[in-house]
């Protein structure tokens, strides 16, 4: 019985180490991000706001409707000399007044800033959903990064690994040697450090490791402890051009189509401070109640009912020459979105221009530290036969496995470090996918 419970927990293990490590794809994660990431909901969220603010009413072409009600009553001692001079007098007299009705009013003409506040709205809502684009670029390009990150940690395991093989065959061969009095202890101890070293790597290495995911997990905005292991090949597109890529951002960047709308928003805000020179007309209409009783006087009840229109109109003369100093201001936001236009359209081919030289770059160490990994494994391996051998020391094993290790480092972070470039251009050109 204990024997077969020591296996069934063995299985449970095994299979909840299973599930729990499963396997994360690119788009899985993506997929994931777009749903839960908390910063493009919140995006998402204020679009719906500019979208609730873009209305007819909010802009005031429409009329506005109101319904009244009041009442008021007093008690007072009340005193009445009429021309003729008799006098009336009451203490403690009641009074009381109601009305009641619906009233209209509608700005008919206001010298077109409603339609400009319309449509500025309209440009309002437009930002918003491309500052949501810019927060899934944002957030999609750093889930990706991320994702690459884990591929390249990965792979600086599998090296860590491979250092700790060899160290320990290092070792084994050093213990092989001194108990057949052909080292000295020295070199046992020495292979000893070596791997308790590389295996202080191994643990350091595991733990950005871990620290990686919990941040991919943070991104994805999902339990903090799910496992899961990614894929460990890095595909690199090495058919990026600058000519497209700037094209591209011209179109398609968030932040130059954000500069952009802020410049018709400008616009539109000109427009509506243009609208004060003109005459504002209304329209107003109701149909209203009232009715009043009184203790003493002519008349102690009054009730009356009926429907009132009118139209009013009003221009704006003289306001201390606001009306010039407030257009002036206006005109000179618009040109300032202009400059930021420029700006940003500038900024942006610049980090482009940088990034794809660096991408470059990365590309041509990519091929480099390939044919650099494959010298140094072969230097390793001419090595390792000598040390078995014994025509060589421990030191000069320590210094090829080093150079072996270190090629692969390198290889794998140009890799990594070409691939990150590749996102960063998609990203500024407004395309992380």
């Amino acid at each position: 019985m204990l024997h077969r419970l020591t296996l069934f927990i063995i299985l449970c293990y095994f299979s909840n180490t299973g599930k729990a490590q499963e396997l994360l794809t690119i788009e899985q994660a993506v997929s994931t991000t777009l749903e839960n990431n908390f910063d493009i909901k919140i995006a998402k969220n204020n679009t719906l706001i500019d979208e609730q603010n873009r209305s007819l009413g909010n802009a005031g072409i429409l009329p506005q409707v109101t319904g009244n009600f009041t009442r008021s009553n007093s008690i007072q001692n009340s005193r009445q000399v009429r021309t003729d001079g008799q006098v009336q007098e009451l203490n403690n007299a009641k009074n009381d007044n109601m009305n009641y009705g619906v009233n209209l009013n509608w700005t008919v003409f206001d010298g077109f800033k409603m339609f400009a506040k319309y449509d500025q709205l309209k440009e309002i809502q437009r930002q918003g959903e491309a500052e949501v684009k810019y927060e899934i670029l944002t957030q999609v390009s750093e889930i990706i990064a991320t994702y690459y990150t884990l591929v390249q940690q990965q792979k600086m395991i599998q090296a860590l690994d491979t250092a700790i093989d060899l160290s320990q065959y290092r070792l084994t061969m050093a213990q092989n040697r001194f108990e057949i009095g052909k080292a000295a202890k020295l070199e046992v101890l020495n292979a000893q450090v070596d791997l308790n070293a590389d295996k202080t790597s191994l643990l350091q290495q595991k733990e950005q490791y871990a620290n990686t995911k919990t941040y991919m997990n943070q991104l994805m905005a999902r339990d903090l402890n799910i496992a899961f292991r990614v894929q460990d090949t890095l595909a690199i597109n090495d058919d990026l051009k600058l000519g497209d890529l700037l094209g591209i951002a011209e179109n398609q960047n968030p932040q130059i189509q954000l500069a952009l709308i802020n410049k018709r928003i400008s616009e539109y805000n000109l427009k509506q401070i243009k609208g004060e020179r003109y005459p504002i007309i209304s329209l107003n209409s109701g149909y209203n109640f009232n009715e009043s009783h009184s203790s003493l006087g002519f008349a102690t009840e009054n009730k009356g009912r009926g429907f009132n229109y009118g139209v009013s109109a009003s221009v704006n003369i003289f306001n201390g020459f606001l009306q010039n100093r407030n257009e002036r201001i206006a005109k000179i936001e618009i040109e300032n979105s202009e400059l930021q236009i420029g700006q940003q359209k500038q900024a942006i081919q610049s980090r482009i221009t940088s990034l794809f030289q660096t991408y470059i770059t990365n590309l041509d160490l990519v091929l480099l530290e390939h044919d650099n990994a494959e010298l140094a494994k072969e230097n390793l391996d001419i090595t390792l036969e000598k040390f078995r051998i014994g025509t060589i020391t421990t030191l000069e094993v320590r210094t090829a496995q080093l150079n072996y290790i270190n090629t692969m480092v390198r290889s794998y972070t140009a890799q990594y470090q070409a691939k990150i470039s590749e996102i960063r251009l998609k990203e500024l050109a407004g395309n992380a996918f």
